[in-house]
Parts: C-alpha cells; structure tokens; sequence
C-alpha cells in the first residue's frame, strides 16, 4: 500500500469528496505541504499531529480539521497506525454561506481561523454515512451532496460543535491525554494510570480536559471507541466481537453506548449504510 492514497468519491459542481489515507509512514518536512484551496477533513480513522505556524493540533475522529488554501502545514504521526479522513472541498462561494462570521479570516480567498473544532456524535455519524453511501455507490449525486453540506453545516454550527480555548501549556497537556487513548483504545484506564501517563493530578485532568474539549475525559473515550466502531462495523458480521474489542464490557453496553451516541442500535445503523440485513 502507498504510504498516501487519496480516492476520489463524489465530484460536483457543488462539492468534491476524498478518501484519504496515510499509512503513518508520510511525515512531511516543516513548510513543504500546503493546501491549494480551503476544506474539511473529517478524521475517522488514527490520530495524526498538525503544525500550522506555531500553532499545533492533534486530529483525531469526533472533529472538523481546518486546512487553509495557502498555509503551509506539517504532518506528523505520534502515535503508529497512521490516519484516515474523508475530506471535503466546498465551492468557495457557498462555503463563505456555512460559518458565523467570526470563524473566518477577512478577504480572499475563504480561510478559518481556527484549526479545528470538536463535533457531536451526530456529525461523526454524518461523516460514515457519507463516505459508506459512496463507497458502495448507493447514494445518487444529489443526495451524496445534500448529506456533505448537512455534513459541513453541522460541523460548523454553534449548538453542534465546540472550539477549544485554553493556554499553550493546557492544550499541550489535552493533547497528551489523547495520545495516550488513542493509543489503545480497548485499554480500560483509570484516572490514576492516565495522570501517571501524562503528569498531573486526577482531579485538574478530568476538570482541565472537560474545560478544554467541552466533554468529560471518559466520555471523549467512549467516543473515540465509538468513532473507531463506524469505520469498522461493515467489516463485522458478529458486532458483539466488534464491542468487546473496543473495550466494551459486554454486547448491550456496546449496543446502549452506540444509540445514545447515533440514536440507533450497531445494527441498525450497519444495515443502514450497507443496504443490506447484518448480524449481531
């Protein structure tokens, strides 16, 4: 496998749709990658680190990453697995339409400025959906589309994203509270094993990490697991499998995590992107 591959899904006047996928093994040098034109990408596979300027990001599923026509960038992977994201490019004028004012950068072209912002559940639902319509081309054009705007209209709303706010040296230590999640996601932590990971108390880590994120650190692992079980549920006959090896305690904790997340149950949502009955 190329160490990038980017598969085209859906090409409109509208809208343009990429899988892309990295195997980790692509880390780019400082000031070399560079976006020829503004778009989403919607992480929702790994983690990867991305440097713009002096400020840095760490971009796993659950949310929107800004990349900014112009804006040099650097990729790095800290944690092994590399990335997968599904990328939107949104023609100019209409994405101007989709943001509150204040998320934009003045003049041409269109530019964010923030580097990302956290989604709901339902976003990140929104996001499988999407690119498992089109992989398995069973979503006409007008509806691959009206899923990607529904898609980025969410993703930037005020009621159903949040934009971190803290320090340089609180979101380094957020930071390392993902790197150290995402590196086994079926690992069940307590707070005294993660403040020995990444240094700190048990009590400014979970206050710290829900002030930052905009939800509390155990709730922001579900997620992750939950994130890692949408990419994975077409490959899993046997869902109950698919949860205990995430880290599930059992099939109906899976199964009560997964609808209060997506409002509806593994299978249900399997046999809805597939088009087909599934298991478990």
């Amino acid at each position: 496998m190329a160490p990038y591959r980017v598969t085209p899904l859906l090409a409109t006047a509208t809208v343009r749709v990429l899988d892309a996928v990295c195997t980790g093994d692509c880390d780019h040098d400082p000031g070399v990658d560079c976006a020829h034109s503004t778009y989403l990408a919607f992480p929702y596979r790994g983690l990867y680190q991305r440097q713009a300027g002096d400020d840095v990001a760490v971009a796993e599923p659950n949310q929107v990453v800004f990349f900014n026509a112009g804006e040099p960038f650097r990729i790095t992977h800290p944690v092994p697995g590399g990335d997968a994201s599904l990328l939107l490019f949104i023609d100019p004028h209409l994405l101007r339409e989709l943001p509150r004012p204040e998320m934009l950068c003045p003049g041409d072209p269109v530019r964010f400025t923030r580097q990302r912002l956290r989604i709901d559940p339902r976003a990140t639902a929104l996001t499988a959906m999407l690119r498992y319509s089109l992989l398995t081309d069973t979503a006409e054009p007008l509806e691959a589309e009206s899923l990607a705007l529904t898609l980025a209209q969410r993703a930037l709303g005020p009621r159903t994203s949040h934009a971190a706010d803290a320090r340089h040296g609180q979101q380094r230590l957020v930071d390392r509270i993902k790197l150290a999640l995402s590196a086994d996601l079926s690992r069940r932590w307590t707070l005294a094993e993660i403040a020995a990971e990444v240094g700190g108390s048990p009590v400014y880590l979970t206050q710290l990490f829900r002030q930052v994120e905009g939800v509390p650190l155990y709730r922001y692992q579900t997620r992750l697991r939950l994130a890692r079980a949408l990419d994975l549920i077409a490959e899993y006959e046997d869902l109950t499998a698919l949860g205990l090896e995430l880290g599930f305690s059992s099939h109906s904790h899976f199964t009560a995590a997964f609808r209060q997340a997506y409002g509806r149950s593994p299978t249900e949502f399997r046999q809805s992107v597939l088009k087909r009955p599934g298991a478990g």
